[in-house]
């Protein structure tokens, strides 16, 4: 069975940064893609950042050039470096596991998931 840790949310004021990091099984790490999504409250999830096995990276919009996702595999573990950070990029942010090579930023595509870590950045 899957499992995705997420670890490394906290607070922060606005320009700071964090990194977060997604500690998984090898299995889960063998999947296509793995991404991070963030929910606000009363907001939809919505992508933040996918890597798939072909080496391809997807960002939003209203992350890119602030946010870097990568992979360690020699420790199963995704992470998600969030430099310059915004009072709109506080939410809970989720890693999650997809065995489709396009699932891209798209949610349904995903099948496994962690708990989430929260990220809440101050002005």
């Amino acid at each position: 069975q899957a499992q995705l840790a997420e670890s490394g949310g906290g607070s922060v004021q606005t320009g700071g940064s964090l990194r977060l990091s997604c500690a998984t099984s090898t299995w889960t790490f063998s999947s296509y893609c793995m991404a991070w999504f963030r929910q606000a409250p009363g907001k939809e999830r919505e992508g933040v950042a996918a890597l798939c096995s072909d080496g391809t990276t997807d960002y939003a919009d209203s992350v890119q050039g602030r946010f870097t996702i990568s992979r360690d595999d020699a420790k199963n573990t995704l992470y998600l470096e969030m430099n310059t950070l915004k009072p709109e990029d506080t939410a809970a942010y989720y890693c999650a596991a997809a065995w489709w090579l396009a699932a891209g930023l798209d949610p349904r595509w995903y099948n496994y998931w962690g708990q989430g870590t929260q990220v809440t950045v101050s002005s």
